[in-house]
This record gives structure tokens, C-alpha cells and sequence, in this order.
């Protein structure tokens, strides 16, 4: 397993040693002992799936304090643009964003700590995606900022996705107030 520290302190790329043959590949996905030797959780309590026709964008998520999540995102089949935005008052980095292919293909996997908004651009047909997730999902913490926000200026590379409801109507970036 190699990981890889992001521009945004916390976050982390992390690749799996895949090993192939005339079956087809292997590879840990989660391994607690190895994690721990980065420093990465240890213990997940819940796990999420879903599944996205191309070009459907999912995000700006986060739960608020004290119900915060932490999660390891990566694409079960397909492919994703994966995109975090540092929502932490106090960080450096507070604002800007990091994105990042996952995908069946490459087996990348993306850690995201609390303190950061999430969300994706699916590339195929039929991706499934998953979260393993370091806290449950709590509706009334769950916040987001909206997908577009012009001073965000994420290169989502399309125009017009397909959204949810809730999606087209987050907030924009200058009227979200952090509890991070």
C-alpha cells in the first residue's frame, strides 16, 4: 500500500498493492494494521454504496460536529472525479480543493477527514461507488455547499450534470458558515 499526502493536510491518496494473474487481481482493501502504520483510522461503522448513470454529480456533502464522518471513498466499478473541499476554519487550506480519478481501473482510493466537503462526478455508466465511513449518518447534522460555487472554482468539466433537488439548492460558499 503506498499513500500519498494530499495538498490539503489530512487528506491522503492512497494505492493498493494489486496483485495479478490469469484469474483476473487481489488486493486488500482495508487492512486496520496497515492503516494504523499511516496513521489512518482503524474502525469504520458504516458502509455506503451507490450506484450512478454517467455524468451524475453527488456533493458538496459533510455532517456537522459532533457528528462528523470520516471516510474512505473509491470506485467499485467505473469512474469517478472526486472531488474534497477543505472546510476547516482554522487550516491553510481552508476553501480550496483537491481532485482525483477513482476508478475500478486504477483501485485509487481517496481518504477524507472530517472537516471536508465531498462529493463526485461519475465518467461511466453504472458506477458504484462506495464510502466507508468513520461515523453513522446523522440526517439532521448533514450540510453541504452547492457544486458550482463560483469561488470554489472546481473544474467539474461539464456543465450541466444530473443532480438531486438537494444538490441544486445548497448554499453558496459566502453564505456557509463552518463549525469546523
Amino acid at each position: 500500500m503506498t499513500v500519498t499526502p494530499t495538498p490539503l493536510s489530512g487528506a491522503l491518496v492512497i494505492h493498493p498493492q494489486v496483485y495479478h494473474d490469469t484469474r483476473g487481481y487481489f488486493y486488500e482493501l482495508f487492512n486496520k494494521n496497515k492503516f494504523a502504520e499511516h496513521a489512518l483510522p482503524a474502525e469504520f461503522v458504516q458502509d455506503n454504496f451507490s450506484k450512478s448513470q454517467k455524468n451524475t454529480l453527488r456533493g458538496l456533502h459533510f455532517q456537522n460536529p459532533p457528528y462528523t464522518q470520516g471516510k474512505l471513498v473509491f470506485a467499485v466499478t467505473g469512474k469517478v472525479l472526486d472531488v474534497i473541499v477543505d472546510i476547516r476554519k482554522n487550516s491553510p487550506t481552508y476553501g480550496k480543493n483537491f481532485t482525483v480519478e477513482l476508478s475500478e481501473e486504477n483501485k485509487t482510493m481517496l481518504w477524507i477527514p472530517p472537516g471536508f466537503a465531498h462529493g463526485f462526478l461519475t465518467l461511466e455508466d453504472n458506477t458504484i461507488f462506495s464510502y466507508k465511513c468513520t461515523n453513522v449518518y446523522h440526517q439532521p447534522s448533514e450540510s453541504g455547499i452547492r457544486w458550482n460555487d463560483p469561488f470554489l472554482g472546481i473544474s467539474w468539466k461539464i456543465k450541466n450534470p444530473i443532480l438531486s433537488e438537494k444538490d441544486l439548492n445548497q448554499p453558496l460558499w459566502k453564505d456557509f458558515v463552518s463549525l469546523f
